[in-house]
């Protein structure tokens, strides 16, 4: 499912106006170019609002060794939900955005990472959901990443939420 590029912008704000597979597909020719060997990492974090769930799903690009930058997706739900189902919702967002920018990063040789918002110690909540997420991701194929490593949903995206 193509995500909807209206929807996506880079830190500074601009919308992206060209579909999603088009502005990575630049991003990674232009870095590449430059000479930069990259990584990118893909996590989606959440606030509950009021009635609402605030998402927020970043692809983080790290240039080895020399910084990086990232794009933002923003989203609202009204809908309630448990904190398990959340995590899990959080990790569906990240999935789909690595499933459909998963052969560019493969035909450009970039390593891509998943990363959960989601604490491997058992006394937190969110850690109901571990198996699950850690499951999900991995059998889609990608690389997991969990607290305290995944920094793209718990730092990054954590930020556009709060």
């Amino acid at each position: 499912m193509e995500q909807d590029q209206q929807k996506w912008r880079k830190l500074d704000g601009t919308r992206i106006m060209q579909p999603l597979v088009d502005e990575i597909r630049d991003a990674i020719v232009r870095e590449k170019t430059m000479g930069h060997e990259l990584k990118v990492c893909i996590g989606t974090d959440s606030q509950v609002k009021g009635r609402g769930t605030e998402f927020a799903t970043v692809i983080v690009f790290v240039r080895k060794g020399k910084g990086g930058f990232m794009y933002i997706n923003e989203a609202i739900s009204g809908v309630k939900m448990t904190v398990k189902e959340r995590m899990l919702l959080e990790v569906s967002k990240s999935v789909e955005v690595a499933y459909e920018l998963n052969r560019l990063f493969t035909l450009y040789n970039v390593d891509m990472e998943v990363h959960a918002d989601i604490n491997t110690n058992p006394d937190f909540k969110s850690n109901h959901a571990l198996k699950e997420a850690m499951g999900y991701i991995t059998g889609m194929g990608f690389e997991f990443k969990a607290k305290p490593a995944a920094f793209a949903s718990s730092a990054c995206a954590n930020k556009i939420v709060q």
